[in-house]
């Protein structure tokens, strides 16, 4: 197991083409003595997960970040369905498990066209985005994991500056310091 680096797992279909993911990957290869970064849609992009393989790749790892664009209000599909096909009965949860996630530290790292504010009550959207991760939330709580607030950066559809930008990786270094 390798305590000392952070897994990034990222989820972006298109992460070329990103503003703000592409340049937190940037940073983040700045550091690989940190961060081992895991690119789903490279490693499959025909989408046929190696189950086995996955499964042993959290194994390895204690602290665990899910990163991705906010996709029609969840994540990319391939986030989906790698839950769905990694986090089984007999691995991740259930009586004959051993729960393999249990006390990794799990956490995601979203950024989000929109405003924040879109993402209040009286929002846009009409829920906060706590509201619409709690089902990545209770996934990772229900497989024993310990589960942490979320890192999320707004405004990514906006013309953002040079200055904004860093801010975001500034920011995004400093969460994951702290993971």
């Amino acid at each position: 197991m390798d305590n000392s680096k952070i897994l990034i797992i990222l989820v972006h279909p298109n992460s070329n083409a990103s503003v703000v993911n592409k340049r937190w990957l940037e940073e983040l290869n700045k550091s690989p003595e940190k961060y081992i970064i895991h690119d789903l849609y490279k490693a499959y992009p025909d989408e046929k997960i190696d189950i086995e393989a996955e499964q042993k790749r959290i194994e390895q790892y204690d602290k665990i970040v899910f990163q991705f664009p906010m996709y029609w209000f969840s994540s990319p599909p391939l986030l989906k369905k790698w839950l769905d096909e990694v986090l089984v009965y007999g691995w991740a949860f259930g009586s004959k498990s051993g729960y393999k996630v249990a006390g990794k530290k799990i956490a995601l790292a979203i950024s989000l066209g929109a405003d924040d504010e879109d993402y209040q009550a009286n929002g846009k959207y009409k829920y906060s985005l706590a509201e619409l991760l709690r089902p990545f939330e209770l996934t990772f709580e229900y497989i024993k994991s310990d589960y942490h607030v979320f890192f999320s950066q707004f405004g990514a559809d906006m013309q953002v500056s040079v200055d904004w930008m860093e801010k975001s990786v500034s920011r995004y270094m400093s969460y994951l310091e702290k993971l």
